[in-house]
């Protein structure tokens, strides 16, 4: 029991001997936790436990907030004893991973990523068992082992942005874009490219690599609904990064994006609006054919935000084009948009609005 904390005894209530949480002074002069005090005065007790003094009938409990901090910032800084026990078992656990492992012992580190918490998590990253991850979230062969390591690297990357940085600078991108080339876990891997992407650093990295965003894109076109879900969320994430707008349109992902959108998807709505902000983004979607009738689905039965960004859209297409203001006029937009520029959402009511101000332009005078 050497790693047993050693409590000072004025952290312990007098009555129940326990470590106090909430800790009040007694007219007495002394300190009990509230609940253990409380019960005592419940019980007819009018004398203090410790003085044996007697009391008024009801005494005031006055809250010892500097014990209670001092309680709270010694526990923060010592691990109890079941604590250092926990952390010995997780690395007898990790010790002798190593590759090619199997399904009971990558299970068993994904349990300890999912529920031992942050500490847990930290344990798995620094032992050295993301290589044996990695390796495996490379190979589809056995399918079940790559599924648990690829689980296993996305609860990994919960903890902040320093593990997704780690990860990525561990060499993650290529197993995990690997991943996306097919088979069952390519949404899986769509999603941790989502959440290693959060970080702005990562969104120029991945976008950087060769075949992220080309196999993003192949998912949109031949991945089944979830891997088209997935490819599209990790679009929008890595998007945010100006040149990865560029990238995504030379991989072809603007049809497949179109169509996502005419099926409903909220998501693929926002991707559309991050392209629109690039050039080549523009000069594309004014080459699809029917693609403002797609927009102007999106106005008459989207969702808020996805009438928001088809707004956006549109208001990015008909800021220098004529052809295209005409096409929007022509498919009942400026009517839509008058009745939109009063929503009671201020992004959809002001994107409205900029677009009626701009259709009404052409209308009425044109482009100068």
């Amino acid at each position: 029991m050497g790693m047993e904390v050693e409590l000072p005894d004025d952290f312990r209530c007098p009555i129940s001997l326990e470590v106090m949480t909430d800790p009040v002074i007694l007219p007495s002069g002394h300190t009990f936790d509230r609940a253990s005090i409380q019960r005592w005065l419940d019980s007819g007790n009018l004398t203090c436990p410790v003085t044996n003094l007697p009391l008024s009938p009801s005494p005031s409990l006055i809250p010892n907030h500097a014990l209670r901090s001092l309680i709270s910032s010694f526990l923060a800084q010592r691990p109890t004893a079941i604590d250092a026990a926990a952390d010995n078992r997780d690395a007898l656990l990790l010790a002798p991973l190593s590759f090619p492992s199997d399904a009971p012992t990558l299970a068993a580190v994904l349990r300890l990523a999912q529920r031992g918490g942050p500490n847990s998590r930290r344990l798995v990253a620094d032992s050295g068992a993301a290589s044996v991850l990695f390796r495996h979230a490379a190979a589809p062969d056995p399918p079940d082992l790559q599924d648990l390591s690829l689980r296993t690297l996305l609860h990994l990357t919960l903890d902040g942005d320093d593990a997704r940085l780690g990860l990525v600078a561990e060499g993650a991108l290529d197993p995990v874009i690997a991943a996306l080339r097919g088979g069952p876990a390519a949404a899986l891997a769509a999603t941790l490219l989502t959440s290693l992407a959060v970080v702005d650093v990562n969104k120029a990295t991945i976008g950087a690599h060769p075949a992220a965003i080309p196999l993003l894109a192949a998912l949109l076109r031949y991945g089944d609904g979830r891997e088209r879900r997935e490819a599209a969320t990790a679009l929008y994430e890595l998007c945010k990064f100006a040149e990865n707008r560029r990238r995504t349109i030379r991989a072809g992902a603007l049809l497949p994006l179109v169509r996502l959108t005419r099926e409903g998807s909220e998501r693929a709505v926002r991707v559309l609006g991050l392209l629109a902000k690039c050039r080549e983004g523009k000069e594309e979607m004014r080459k699809l054919i029917g693609f403002i009738n797609v927009l102007s689905e999106v106005l008459r039965a989207g969702s808020p935000r996805g009438i928001e960004h088809a707004l956006l859209v549109l208001n990015y297409l008909c800021s220098d084009s004529r052809e295209m203001a005409f096409t929007a006029i022509k498919e009942g937009i400026l009517d839509l948009c008058s009745v939109l520029a009063g929503d009671m959402n201020p992004n959809i009511g002001k994107n409205a609005m900029e677009l009626v101000l701009r259709l009404e332009k052409e209308q009425f005078g044109g482009y100068s």
